[in-house]
């Protein structure tokens, strides 16, 4: 094998199969001699493959670890369940590796060959995942496609649906992808608004890159984590919840809880109005989500602020209705 870059490759391919090779026997594969092959492995040595290399008549050589990650090859099998695994853990937000899973999905489905993205989707689209939680999903692929972008520097083009459902397309100049529990946002400079903007990635579909880059701006805030955990601390469409729940103020607290998407007691937080009721007062970053809580409940509750969550109840109550057609 004359083309030494082909041969560096095989040669790589065979040491990163967890066994110690002789001398000979790489030779014999790569039909070179044994001086070749050492040479070879002094080049892999200076791209920062780590190989070890044993005494012996023939002298042994195998991949060990190192100081830092080198590129790995993978064969077809390999690929397909790599791409599988991170497509699972970027999808279901498994703590601690979701950011880092979506940057290697990028970077795999990048160089993946079309039969093996077609092996790949055949896969993902025969199974179903059972989700712990009531978390939004989200889709791999769009994440994939908007840590590209946010990569790249490249302007976005999506659909977006708002909170209280209303379908928008959106320009952005995407900064940082941000996962908050099961939660993904996308933080970027909207064109059409002149504002920076928080999205959530599950109510964002049809994400392309333009191909047009662009040069970034300054965030206003020290980075992007901090930019939404301040945009998640603020009341937003209404300020304060306040409801009557007409079950006691102990059972309310169990489904209520601080921290639960942004749920914040705000003064006296559910206070007993008597045994069998209460007045919950709070401030919520999602409408929708307190809502939910509220029907949850399965008891009767009144509110009285915001009008936007009364209106949101409004529009449940009619789609529960058209839902389940006239009484028999």
């Amino acid at each position: 094998m004359s083309d030494t870059p082909a041969r560096l490759l095989n040669l790589l391919s065979l040491l990163q199969t967890p066994r110690e090779w002789p001398g000979s026997e790489l030779a014999e594969r790569l039909g070179v001699s044994a001086r070749t092959i050492r040479r070879d492995i002094d080049r892999l040595r200076e791209l920062g493959y780590p190989v070890q290399a044993s005494m012996g008549a023939d002298g042994g050589y195998r991949l060990v670890a190192g100081t830092a990650m080198p590129p790995l090859l993978l064969d077809d099998e390999e690929a397909v369940a790599i791409a599988v695994g991170l497509r699972a853990a970027a999808g279901h937000a498994v703590v601690g590796i979701e950011e880092a899973s979506v940057r290697a999905l990028g970077k795999l489905l990048q160089v993946l060959p079309g039969r093996l993205r077609h092996r790949v989707g055949t896969l993902n689209s025969a199974t179903v995942p059972l989700l712990s939680g009531d978390g939004p999903t989200v889709d791999p692929e769009d994440l994939t496609v908007l840590a590209g972008a946010v990569t790249t520097r490249e302007r976005l083009r999506f659909a977006y649906r708002a909170y209280d459902g209303t379908p928008t397309r959106r320009l952005v100049e995407p900064e940082r992808l941000v996962s908050v529990g099961r939660r993904w946002y996308l933080v970027g400079y909207d064109l059409d608004r002149e504002d920076w903007r928080l999205f959530r990635v599950d109510r964002l579909s049809e994400p392309f890159a333009t191909g047009a880059r662009f040069t970034p701006r300054p965030l206003p805030a020290e980075d992007a984590a901090a930019y939404v955990a301040g945009k998640l601390r603020r009341p937003s469409r209404g300020g304060t919840v306040v409801a009557t729940v007409h079950a006691p103020a102990e059972r309310v607290r169990q489904r209520f809880r601080p921290g639960d998407s942004g749920f914040e007691p705000d003064g006296s937080g559910i206070e007993p109005i008597d045994e069998h009721s209460c007045r919950l007062r709070s401030r919520s970053d999602s409408l929708e989500w307190t809502a939910m809580r509220l029907l949850s409940l399965d008891c009767d509750f009144e509110v009285h602020e915001p009008p936007q969550l009364r209106e949101h109840l409004r529009r449940l109550a009619e789609r529960a209705a058209h839902a389940a057609g006239p009484p028999s």
